[in-house]
Parts: structure tokens; C-alpha cells; sequence
């Protein structure tokens, strides 16, 4: 497992699963000889897009960004359809540090797309489905929220009954923004989805910025390359661009859920990777 501290945080990148999307999608009207410069695909025109959450451990705190696309949930058509290779192991990432699923304090969701929320959940040896973090406050925005336990019909293949209903009383919301801990923060952008969020973390050391599925990968850098997924597009491309200016102007870290290649990156004046903290790759790919 990958780790990096940035000031008084330490951030480790746990086992969540992996997808492979149609990279057309992934990079919306963006030309395949652009996009394909920037991040790798395979035969299938797909790119690898992980789906592992981030342990952050700050303030004593443990908390989680993101989910993974849990273990056991798919059927073989969903794994078939969206390129999983590999489910969750994230307990076990959690047993290697000595934790456990009850050791998780917070769990920041920026959404709650399948491939984000579908951890929250498990089913136990009867079939029933329990919350995979029973002590974790789990934090989201309110347009967020209700669109998850309301879609609408283009979003209701991506919001699943099952990721929400048992942990519906574990739930907090918020409007625009939250500090979750001090200089820990969740700001709600629109977006991928209407309730998307982004995450920053700064102290008197550094700081990281979380831009989720505004910029998914290091290839996603340019702010018009937005996903056609995208549920408003244009507002992606408006408040990616401000994040990024904020970003370079203060030296931020970009830390990734879904980046195959990189955990995190920082750039220089030009906007070019400077540091980086690369993924390992494992013996399945």
C-alpha cells in the first residue's frame, strides 16, 4: 500500500477494486488521439480506473475518502459491463495497518455512485445487507443525498437501493460547505452529478486537493476534458477550472480514487508533473 504525508496528514491507499471504462466516455468529445497521449487503454478501447479509497489519518481521526466498489455485489453481467477485474479487499488493506471496519471514524463520500458508494455496504452470511463501517459518520451533500434515494432516470442505474438503505441513519448532509475537522473541508460543485463534492486539506505544513470525478486521472488535467458521463458538463469544466488555478496558485497536492498510474501529484509553474507518488501495479494485470 502506497502512503504519503502531507503536513500532519498521512494518507494510505487501500485495496478498493478495480473498473475498466470505455475511455470515449471517460474523456467525453475529447478525440481518441488526444486522450490516448495521456492515459493508456487496452483492446477494448478501455482505460483502468481504480477504485481505491483513501485512509486518511488526521486529528487522531480515521477516516475514509471514498469507498471502493465493495465485494460480492456484482453480478457477472455488472463485472462483464464495467471491466471489473478485481473486487474490494479493503478490510484486508485495513487488518495489514491493525484496523479494523469498526476503526473508521468518518467516511467522505463526494458522491455516491456505484463505483463509490457500493463499499459502503456488504451482504452477511444470511444474504442480509449491513453497513460495512458501523461506527462511521457518513458525510455527503444534501442534493447529493437525495438524488441517491430518488433518481432520476438517467442517474437510476448508477444510484443502488442497496448502497443507501443500511446506512441511512449513519448519514450527515450539508449545502455548500463543511469543515469536517479542522482545515478538512468538503465543498459541494455540481457537476458529474448534481451533489458532486470536492475535498481540500490544508495546515500550517501543506495541503491536498481531492477533485474526485471533476478529475479522476492525471490525463483528466486539462479542464475542458470532461467526462461523458457528466451529468452537467459545462459546470464541470467552469469549477474544474477554478479548482486547478487554486490548486497551482497554492502548491497543492492532487490526490486520485480512480488513477491506475499515480496516487498523487504535484506540479511545477509549467503545470507539469513535479512529484508524484506512483501506484504499484499488481500481478491480475
Amino acid at each position: 500500500m502506497e502512503t504519503l504525508t502531507i503536513g500532519h496528514a498521512t494518507l494510505t491507499w487501500l485495496n478498493g477494486g478495480v473498473t475498466h471504462m470505455d475511455g470515449g466516455a471517460m474523456f467525453g468529445v475529447v478525440p481518441k488521439p488526444l486522450w490516448t497521449k495521456k492515459y493508456p487503454h487496452n483492446d477494448k478501447n478501455q482505460i483502468e480506473l481504480r477504485c481505491d479509497p483513501i485512509l486518511l489519518q488526521v486529528e487522531g481521526k480515521n477516516l475514509l475518502i471514498e469507498s471502493g466498489i465493495g465485494f460480492g455485489k456484482l453480478n457477472d453481467k455488472l463485472k462483464r459491463n464495467f471491466g471489473v477485474l478485481e473486487e474490494s479487499q479493503v478490510l484486508s488493506s485495513l487488518e495489514e495497518l491493525g484496523l479494523t471496519r469498526e476503526s473508521i471514524d468518518i467516511v467522505l463520500m463526494t458522491h455516491m455512485h456505484f463505483d463509490h458508494a457500493s463499499g459502503l455496504t456488504y451482504r452477511d452470511d444470511q444474504g442480509q445487507l449491513c453497513s460495512t463501517f458501523p461506527n462511521a459518520r457518513i458525510i455527503t451533500s444534501d442534493v447529493e443525498w437525495d438524488e441517491m434515494r430518488q433518481p432520476n432516470m438517467r442517474s437510476q442505474n448508477t444510484y443502488w437501493r442497496e448502497n443507501w438503505e443500511p446506512v441511512q441513519d449513519q448519514v450527515e448532509t450539508f449545502s455548500s460547505r463543511y469543515e469536517v475537522l479542522p482545515g478538512l473541508t468538503m465543498t459541494h460543485t455540481s457537476g458529474h452529478s448534481h451533489g458532486h463534492s470536492v475535498i481540500h486539506y490544508e495546515d500550517d505544513l501543506d495541503q491536498f486537493i481531492h477533485m474526485a470525478d471533476l478529475m479522476p486521472t492525471h490525463g483528466h488535467q486539462n479542464p475542458l476534458w470532461v467526462l461523458a458521463y457528466d451529468d452537467y458538463p459545462v459546470t464541470s469544466v467552469h469549477e474544474k477550472q477554478a479548482l486547478l488555478n487554486e490548486a497551482y496558485e497554492n502548491n497543492r497536492w492532487f490526490v486520485f480514487y480512480h488513477d491506475a498510474y499515480y496516487r498523487a501529484v504535484r506540479f511545477d509553474d509549467n503545470q507539469e508533473i513535479d512529484e508524484y507518488i506512483e501506484r504499484e501495479r499488481y500481478s491480475y494485470e
